[in-house]
């Protein structure tokens, strides 16, 4: 017919087929195994790529070469440590080393009182039992012999504290209702204690159990806030190698993955360069210390807030530690010290956490954790709706908590006033660089020790030159001092307290005779052709001269958990 035109028989029966065709009756028809298993893959590849890069990125070509040779040589360590023969002699020096802190910890000639006794004591025979535990043999921190450990305010402070806490005994925060007068006195050291960091207008905080709980309840906002605000399920914080271990803690708590970052010599000071090449999107936040607890070093926070601030749209959280530096770093400026920029008038700073109970002089138990907004600070709460007990919330990872001692906090820091904590950094900060100047200047002491970085606070760290510090500090510890041995690199410091103030001639009197006791043995040991090498006698040898050396650390964990379990040892 005119206008029209045949369809090709092969044309015809593609479009007939094509008509013919329905869609499946099962949906599952429609998957692709294929492109599933391809895009998966893609995934897949995707993700190690960008770990990968980001790797290269913050630890370079030749960082990460070397980072993958040390784990890999941790790895093998670790099997050759478990061969017959060799665990056998690692555990028997184990062993040894543990049964030295036994004798120290649980002496044999005690009594023991391993089950509820059938009648109750008499008030007197408690009384004489608490005198007994109360003048144990143990390390003089009432003579000043403790580096660090007993942040102590005098007596009289102490016999206040006993007063606070006697009238405030059953007092639980928890139940504000019931107890008004705790949660007012919580509220006004949160309040004292930000004014001394200076916080802006709208600041919060929370009163914590101490350093370690305030410095969890920081990462655990950091991460919920990067979790809410930008979708981060792979989060990853970035600190300095000497920032607390707690910090390590709070990643395995939370799982949370932990960058660590050098802190070279001359400073010890974090290198920020380093901090702001492993920064990436999963980054939920970066660490500074004010100072550090190994060197006492105050790391460039005004340098690590600038990095913070960099991205505008969503900086990165900077957490400040000031738990060791608390009441003492505020006042460095007033008391005429050096001191760096550190607090919240760094506008990256976000956190700052400070210890009440160290040279604030409160009672055991009291720390602080601070933030630059309430925002902030609600991504720690706990809020559960649901519970059959009804609405809970706490605001830490406590639930009830003793208000005894935030009434003994409160106590303190009313008494002392800002005069009194004042007056305390120019005698132990002063005493600090009183105790430098001895070591650069005494000719026994400068010939063989090099202090660490600038230390502008409480803490001094010092390394020897010939001679093995562990040594050193066991010859300390014969003398009757409490020092605290360090390593990465080996080295001893001293935390400078108000009773230490008193007596640090005689630390830097007996430290000059314990180097010259041990620059003796060592030309004894010349002489005798007997150089010991590695050979641990002491308890800092113990701990680190053998297991601190090995590549493997499964010695050092083996020697802490047997510590830890002496430590419930009846």
């Amino acid at each position: 017919m005119p206008g029209t035109s045949r369809m090709p028989v092969s044309l015809r029966e593609s479009f007939n087929t094509v008509k013919k065709t329905r869609p499946p009756s099962n949906p599952l028809q429609l998957v692709n195994l294929d492109l599933v298993r391809n895009i998966v893959f893609f995934l897949f590849v995707l993700r190690w790529t960008r770990r990968a890069l980001w790797k290269l990125k913050g630890r370079g070509l030749f960082g990460t070469l070397v980072e993958l040779y040390t784990e890999t040589r941790r790895v093998l360590y670790g099997y050759f440590l478990h061969m017959p023969g060799v665990r056998t002699q690692v555990r028997k020096q184990v062993s040894e080393a543990i049964g030295k802190l036994q004798l120290k910890l649980v002496p044999t000639n005690a009594t023991r009182y391993l089950t509820l006794p059938k009648e109750g004591w008499t008030e007197d025979a408690v009384r004489k039992e608490l005198e007994t535990l109360a003048t144990m043999d143990h390390t003089r921190w009432e003579d000043g012999f403790v580096s660090g450990a007993v942040y102590h305010g005098e007596d009289d402070l102490i016999r206040l504290q006993t007063e606070a806490y006697g009238k405030f005994t059953v007092a639980n925060p928890i139940h504000p209702d019931v107890f008004p007068g705790v949660r007012k006195m919580e509220a006004e050291v949160v309040a004292m204690v930000l004014g001394l960091f200076n916080a802006p207008l709208g600041a919060a905080g929370v009163g914590t159990s101490g350093g370690t709980e305030s410095i969890l309840m920081a990462c655990l906002s950091a991460r919920h806030k990067a979790y809410v605000e930008r979708g981060v399920t792979e989060p990853e914080m970035i600190l300095p190698e000497t920032a607390h271990v707690a910090f390590r803690k709070a990643g395995d708590y939370f799982k949370i993955k932990v960058h660590l970052v050098a802190c070279p010599a001359p400073a010890y000071q974090v290198d920020v360069r380093r901090v702001s090449r492993l920064v990436n999107s999963n980054t939920v936040l970066l660490v500074g210390s004010a100072p550090n607890f190994p060197h006492g070093i105050i790391d460039d926070i005004a340098a690590l807030s600038k990095l913070a601030l960099k991205k505008r749209r969503h900086h990165i959280p900077l957490h400040v530690d000031c738990c060791l530096g608390s009441f003492l770093v505020p006042f460095l400026d007033k008391a005429g010290f050096e001191t760096q920029p550190f607090d919240f008038r760094l506008k990256g700073v976000t956190s700052i956490s400070c210890d009440t109970h160290k040279y604030g002089f409160a009672p055991k138990g009291n720390s602080t954790v601070l933030y630059r907004t309430a925002e902030l600070r609600a991504y720690q709460y706990f809020v559960d709706p649901n519970w059959s007990g009804g609405v809970y919330a706490s605001p830490g990872m406590a639930g009830s908590r003793p208000g005894a001692l935030i009434a003994a906090c409160w106590a303190s820091l009313v008494t002392v006033g800002e005069a009194g904590y004042l007056a305390s950094c120019e005698q132990i900060v002063g005493a600090t660089k009183k105790l430098a100047d001895r070591i650069r200047e005494s000719p026994v002491l400068a010939a063989e020790l090099d202090i660490l970085g600038n230390p502008l606070v409480s803490v001094l760290a010092f390394q020897a030159r010939e001679l093995n510090i562990y040594d050193i500090a066991d010859g300390m510890s014969a003398k009757g001092w409490h020092l605290n041995a360090l390593q990465n690199p080996p080295a001893i410091h001293v935390a400078m307290t108000r009773p230490l103030v008193k007596v640090w001639e005689k630390l830097a009197a007996d430290l000059e005779e314990v180097i010259e006791a041990e620059r003796e043995k060592e030309r004894v040991r010349a002489v005798e052709g007997k150089r010991a090498k590695g050979k641990a006698t002491g308890d800092a040898a113990a701990l680190y001269g053998v297991a601190g050396s090995l590549p493997n650390k499964s010695v050092v964990v083996d020697l802490a958990t047997g510590f830890l379990d002496l430590l419930y040892k009846a």
